[in-house]
């Protein structure tokens, strides 16, 4: 499947030799149990300029002193002032890795981890500005409409996550899911750029 346009903020390689993928992590932080699903999604200040404005899962790149689980932990403490119990809470969901293509590069993986009874969001207000519970299948229907802008990965993301009915479903089926690197690949030029991605997990 194709995707139109590179992600908000993208400069594409131009000298042909792929850039190093930064090493990040993002979680999925759910709730609702066995009655439900929602799922916490962050939106970047649209004064950044790689992705600005684009609603996320909480994330960031992981600094030298840590690994991917420690680096999740702190993002979703200090993008949505949620604190996860531990490294262990978070459940590995996916890896994505950008396209070499694209002139800055992420190895991202995806956790997802249930968000502690009574959790309430606190944004930080410079890199996060906003921050709302969204079922995966209404998130969809306001980036289609138009009304929330979302990146590739993030879609993807939320069309899988759809098709679960409840968070304890969706853990249940992470815990046994065999996570195998996602690699996007960008056809074209400028404005008919396009995201390609070859095969549906």
């Amino acid at each position: 499947m194709a995707q139109d346009g590179p992600e908000p903020g993208t400069i594409l390689n131009e000298t042909g030799v792929p850039t190093t993928p930064r090493q990040a992590a993002t979680v999925l932080v759910v709730r609702g149990g066995a009655q439900r699903l929602e799922v916490l999604l962050a939106q970047r200040t649209p004064k950044a300029r790689f992705m600005g404005g684009a609603w996320v899962f909480p994330g960031g790149a992981v600094d030298a002193s840590e690994d991917h689980r420690a680096a999740a932990l702190r993002e979703v403490r200090e993008e949505v002032g949620i604190t996860l119990p531990d490294p262990a809470a978070l459940v590995p969901f996916a890896r994505w890795i950008t396209p070499e293509e694209v002139s800055i590069r992420f190895d991202t993986w995806f956790f997802v981890a249930v968000a502690p009874d009574g959790a309430e969001v606190e944004i930080d207000g410079s890199e996060i500005v906003d921050a709302r519970w969204f079922q995966p299948d209404r998130a969809l229907a306001g980036a289609e409409a138009g009304e929330l802008l979302m990146v590739f990965p993030t879609i993807k993301t939320l069309e899988q996550v759809a098709r679960f009915g409840s968070a304890d479903a969706l853990i249940e089926w992470a815990s046994t899911h065999e996570v195998r690197p996602v690699k996007p690949r960008v056809e074209g030029q400028g404005e008919a750029a396009r995201i390609v991605l070859d095969d549906e997990r």
